[in-house]
């Protein structure tokens, strides 16, 4: 499985979500803090209620090395369930990358970690740790079923999703989709008669 996480690394979320047809897509919402953060790794999933990140604890100290924490926050955009020290504590433990369906806090001090962080945005508010959640659990993460053990996969455009069961198909289909994208573009870069006879391929389908 390591071997197929290594090629999914180097593979664009864009390629990967044409191989599943666009199904496992997390809400566009959810965003890397930089442009330049791109990850692949195995989810630990983290489900939590709002207003409590005793959870994403609990999942730090259980995470292996590559771990990615892939957190169900209900969407919440008011109370982060992160700030700069949590997530320093998420990269001293070989945590791969955070994806969360909420909001982190601490923004300027993340961004100085370097690590990657997808989440719905920002926030100033603070969570609670009234020890209510649960850890390696199936959850819904930005509209996607996400099981523990998936492939995770983010980069600028978006997170992705990839069940365990049909990486090594997903990964070949993806592998497929940039090689034909390729062979279009040497095909008709730079030609214009060339993208005429494209243009007219396509509109007569």
């Amino acid at each position: 499985m390591e071997n197929i996480i290594k090629e999914f690394q180097n593979i664009p979320t864009t390629a990967i979500s044409d191989a599943l047809d666009g199904l496992n897509n997390l809400n566009s919402a959810i965003k890397p803090l930089q442009e330049h953060y791109r990850f692949a790794g195995r989810a630990l999933t983290v489900q939590l209620p709002i207003n409590d990140n005793r959870a994403v604890l609990k999942a730090i100290g259980a995470a292996q090395p590559g771990d990615v924490l892939v957190v169900d926050s209900k969407g919440d955009t008011y109370r982060a369930i992160a700030g700069d020290f949590v997530v320093g504590l998420m990269k001293t433990m070989g945590i791969r990358a955070l994806v969360v369906d909420g909001v982190i806090r601490d923004i300027v001090a993340i961004k100085e970690l370097d690590f990657p962080v997808f989440s719905r945005g920002t926030t100033v508010a603070s969570s609670g740790k009234a020890g209510v959640g649960d850890i390696n659990v199936p959850i819904s993460c930005g509209g996607v079923a996400v099981y523990p053990g998936d492939i995770i996969v983010g980069d600028a455009d978006g997170v992705v999703v990839v069940a365990q069961k049909s990486a090594e198909e997903i990964l070949k289909k993806a592998k497929e989709k940039i090689a034909k994208d390729q062979i279009r573009e040497d095909t008709i870069a730079g030609k214009p008669e060339e993208i005429k006879k494209y243009i007219a391929q396509m509109l007569a389908k």
